[in-house]
């Protein structure tokens, strides 16, 4: 990787640190300089200004990190009320990265951003309609395949997952802590175990 590209990258790495500790609006380019330790020239070379920026963290940090958390484990063969099952359960207990005091990356930039500006609402919306497209085809194949009831609504159940997910993890901001991660995590077993 050429220098240019590596302090790109970094920038971005940094500076989606910062926004999800701190929030896109109180993350300033001073502050992000400050932790990347690198020029306003620089960064400037990389970004007409911060909104450029923040969507380059959605397309090249977001979406890649999503990509791989919320679809990934979707996409094997079997059951997917146990791939669902498993891949909450990872995002909310055991991956590294996700913070319950900071909440869901994805749903704090949503909330804070898309009622102010058109182009991250539309960034944000083409995410979440891939991470829904992917519950609800992979619901319809366990269908097929007989691990879901047939007259279960793929997308109502799609919904539900997804807004269990985004609440619940503003629950574990007010709580600073993984007690409303557990409870979930014991309902949606048996919310998913009742559409076998």
């Amino acid at each position: 990787m050429k220098k240019a590209e590596a302090t790109r990258l970094t920038i971005l790495q940094k500076a989606f640190e910062l926004i999800y500790v701190k929030g896109y609006q109180t993350t300033s380019i001073d502050d992000i300089l400050a932790t990347t330790q690198v020029t306003k020239g620089a960064f400037y070379y990389h970004f007409k200004n911060k909104d450029e920026m923040g969507l380059a963290i959605i397309h090249e940090i977001l979406k890649p990190t999503m990509t791989e958390s919320f679809i990934t484990p979707l996409q094997n063969p079997g059951d997917p009320l146990e791939f669902i099952y498993g891949m909450m359960h990872h995002l909310l207990m055991n991956n590294p990265f996700l913070k319950p005091e900071f909440g869901c990356p994805a749903s704090n930039i949503t909330q804070e951003m898309t009622p102010w500006n058109a182009d991250f609402g539309s960034a944000m919306n083409e995410l979440i309609e891939q991470w829904e497209d992917t519950l609800v085809e992979v619901l319809e194949k366990g269908k097929a395949a007989g691990f879901v009831r047939k007259d279960v609504h793929s997308k109502q159940v799609t919904i539900m997952v997804m807004s269990g997910y985004w609440g619940v993890r503003n629950l574990g901001k007010l709580d600073q802590g993984k007690e409303s991660y557990s409870l979930y995590l014991k309902e949606l077993k048996n919310y998913l175990d009742s559409l076998k």
